[in-house]
């Protein structure tokens, strides 16, 4: 049987394709970035598994200064833990009883649990998990221009806090937002206007978390979050670069694929389609950015097949057989279509690591 991962010591030009590849220095720099950034500015900083979804990573990220980290659903977190995760934060309403089953026991097993609720059923569902058990806590989510879940105001989000806090079992531990770009001032406003509500009737509000690697370098625009949540800046991707988050020299994810046909002088198919390069298009006109090809557009994507159309192209053009290295739209997409992640130090193998939240998706 073909062994689809490279050992250590492997050049990129010898990998099997199609393969997700990590630079190590990149992936230094922008973990150290982040948390001297979040340093600076008296933020605590809990970075967003679900980009790499890789236990080693997050154990780098927490020795760079990470308080804890954030995970979106259970199942996910239940790896982390598995791995020695000891405080996580679960930005996602929990319903039905089987995952609230499991929700109890994972309190048990770490010291820091933390989940959301933007409503009263979830919120009478945690209860009832938890009369009798550990006590949760538990963040109420606002919704400040992004148009998913959180409470619509700073008056419900109050009266939802005021449920948390009665209720037996759950500890209200604050509130929390995932904003669209650009949100800072809306942000402000809610949480300064919801504290104030808080506090009138008396609800201590210790965490304000606010959220997003779009806004990660204006974190500091919300002086009234305590902390800030972040996933993609870790290996960055073609959206970040076009919104000036980043470089194109802080992108630590590429895909490599194989140039398998050329059936016309300006048509060219890769190995990588949808299952590896995600059919995510975050605005823009084709699936990723293919390096050093210039004028070259992936034009669409099949389950096992990318056809990129070359007639814009004025340099030399790849053959069958040739190997490219392609920037995601979105990589954190990338990062759940794979089982391993190959890392790599100036175009050498360094390690392959499971994924250890491959697919962690109730």
């Amino acid at each position: 049987m073909t062994k689809p991962w490279p050992d250590a010591g492997t050049p990129l030009a010898q990998v099997l394709t199609p393969m997700p590849v990590i630079d190590e220095d990149r992936l230094a720099a922008n973990i150290a970035r982040a948390q001297t950034f979040m340093d600076l500015h008296g933020l605590r900083f809990r970075p967003h598994i679900k980009t790499h979804k890789l236990a080693s990573v997050a154990r780098a990220q927490v020795a760079a200064g990470a308080v804890g980290i954030n995970c979106q659903k259970l199942t996910e977190a239940e790896a982390f833990a598995d791995a020695g995760f000891d405080d996580i934060l679960i930005t996602y309403n929990i319903l039905g009883p089987q995952r609230l089953a499991s929700l109890r026991g994972l309190n048990d097993r770490v010291s820091c649990l933390t989940v959301v609720a933007d409503n009263e059923t979830t919120v009478a569902g945690l209860a009832a998990a938890f009369a009798e058990a550990k006590p949760l806590n538990v963040l109420v989510e606002c919704e400040t221009g992004a148009n998913r879940c959180g409470v619509q105001t700073p008056e419900a989000a109050a009266n939802l806090a005021a449920h948390i806090a009665t209720a037996k079992g759950l500890r209200f531990q604050g509130l929390l937002t995932y904003p669209p770009m650009g949100g800072a001032q809306a942000v402000e406003a809610f949480l300064q206007e919801t504290m104030a509500l808080l506090a009138a009737r008396g609800l201590d509000c210790p965490v304000r978390s606010n959220g997003g690697s779009p806004d990660l370098w204006r974190a500091n625009l919300v002086p009234s979050a305590t902390e800030h949540r972040a996933g993609t800046y870790i290996y960055n991707d073609r959206s970040m670069v076009r919104a000036g988050e980043c470089a194109v020299d802080d992108l630590a994810m590429h895909i490599l694929a194989t140039v398998v046909s050329r059936p016309t002088p300006t048509r060219a198919v890769l190995d990588a389609g949808s299952k590896a390069l995600t059919s995510d298009l975050l605005g823009f006109g084709d699936y990723g950015e293919i390096v050093g090809l210039e004028g070259a557009r992936i034009l669409s994507l099949s389950e096992e097949h990318a056809v990129v159309d070359l007639s814009a192209c004025t340099q030399p053009l790849p053959v069958v057989g040739a190997q490219v290295k392609i920037i995601p739209n979105h990589t954190c997409v990338v990062s759940n279509l794979f089982d391993r992640m190959v890392f790599h130090r100036n175009g050498v193998v360094t390690r392959v690591e499971p994924l250890a939240a491959r697919g962690t998706v109730w």
